[in-house]
């Protein structure tokens, strides 16, 4: 397990996946010549809270992620979150499959 949130373990895969997003916004960001200050005032939030989502802590609210990325003009990847749900399609066809036919 990884890094405690609010008195609950946070799953060392979350954890190493944020920390990945966090990464890929800050090359991102300076890709862009952009400093953290300029991304603070676009997503009008702190330098500080910048830093916290480059690094990828977990006590940052998804909506701030989100208007960091939108800052960034990276806002269209949000809808990549949860896009391929391979299990749930699985789940789904194996109850179509048990379901008879109507006649």
């Amino acid at each position: 397990m990884g890094k405690d949130t609010f008195g609950k373990m946070m799953p060392r895969a979350l954890t190493q996946n944020l920390k990945i997003m966090g990464e890929q916004i800050m090359l991102a960001r300076k890709r862009r010549h952009l400093s953290m200050q300029d991304i603070a005032d676009r997503a009008t939030v702190t330098r500080l809270t910048v830093s916290k989502v480059e690094h990828g802590d977990p006590t940052v609210s998804m909506g701030i992620y989100a208007r960091v990325l939108y800052a960034l003009n990276l806002e269209k990847g949000i809808t990549l979150l949860a896009a391929d749900d391979a299990l749930g399609r699985q789940l789904q066809d194996a109850e179509l499959l048990r379901t008879p036919v109507p006649k």
